[in-house]
């Protein structure tokens, strides 16, 4: 019997490089779309951190402009808002639930997706967003701390595009056996 065909070339032929047979096709399906969700998941984490570097700088400089137009910064509105800035802060906020959810569900996804080295790499990642997280409300007492949440940014970035790699690295060798077995055929 026929295995399903998709776009003319069908599962078999070349969307799954050459798979040897229909079982091959269900088999790996679940194993390719979980390494592609973590691969997905661990790319939007650098993403994300660039995203709030752009939003924090725009609440500063925008913080700047509310006060070079004569409006005075007070802890009134800091805490209430008012100021130019204040779409940049809310923003920078909003990332940081999203780089936590993120970082949780690549844990979570880390465990189902059988890549070697996943789960470690899912895991700095997470345990850096919690240290982020730390660090931007140890900042707020001990400001000087700020520049280590900055600094960690750069940490948070890397491995997520560590994770992303570790991701690639399995789906390309999960694929590289299928086509040298098609190849023999």
């Amino acid at each position: 019997m026929a295995g399903p065909q998709f776009c003319g070339a069908g599962l078999k032929g070349g969307l799954w490089n050459g798979a040897p047979s229909d079982e091959r096709v269900g088999a790996d399906l679940g194993g390719v779309v979980m390494k592609a969700t973590y691969r997905v998941l661990a790319y939007l984490i650098p993403v994300i951190v660039a995203l709030q570097a752009s939003f924090i700088a725009l609440g500063v400089f925008g913080l700047g402009k509310f006060v070079e137009d004569g409006n005075d910064f007070t802890k009134s509105i800091l805490e209430n808002g008012g100021s130019t800035g204040d779409v940049g802060f809310m923003l920078h906020s909003f990332g940081a639930n999203a780089a936590a959810l993120v970082a949780l569900v690549l844990l979570i996804v880390s465990f189902f997706a059988k890549i070697e080295g996943g789960v470690r790499a899912a895991l700095f990642v997470f345990l850096d967003v919690v240290l982020q997280w730390a660090l931007a409300f140890v900042s707020f007492g001990v400001w000087g701390v700020g520049l280590l949440h900055g600094l960690n940014a750069f940490l948070l970035f890397g491995l997520g595009l560590m994770a992303a790699g570790v991701a690639t690295k399995s789906i390309k060798g999960a694929s590289a056996p299928s086509t040298a077995a098609a190849s023999a055929v």
